[in-house]
């Protein structure tokens, strides 16, 4: 896994989580709404996303169903990183496709073993 897209309305945790990627060698693209995002995953084609959940417009749990029943996007694992820290959030956000959960702030280390565990 080398490409990844971010997903997330706040400045500063894009780039929070742009510099421990591309630090790790990564190359990451962001966007900053739901709608963005899928248009760039059909333009780059990233092998992982990282998505916030509370955003403007599309949520992050709505654009997470989006990817996985679209044929084309759904073998592109989507991993949520949200501020939203309840049991049931999480329970949520992995029905909808997501196949990792993290609650923010997202510890690096732990980042880039899920990432590394995806890509294995």
């Amino acid at each position: 896994m080398h490409k990844i897209l971010i997903v997330d309305d706040s400045p500063t945790e894009r780039y929070y989580l742009t510099d421990i990627l591309v630090k790790n060698g990564f190359a990451v693209s962001t966007a900053d709404n739901g709608e963005e995002a899928l248009v760039k995953m059909r333009a780059d084609r990233p092998e992982l996303i990282l998505m916030d959940v509370v955003m403007p417009g599309a949520n992050g749990f709505q654009v997470t169903r989006s990817i996985a029943r679209d044929p084309e996007l759904a073998a592109v694992p989507v991993i949520i990183c949200s501020s939203k820290n309840q049991e049931t959030d999480r329970i949520w956000g992995m029905r909808q496709g997501a196949r990792d959960y993290f609650v923010k702030p997202v510890d690096p280390t732990q980042l880039l073993a899920r990432i590394a565990a995806l890509g294995a």
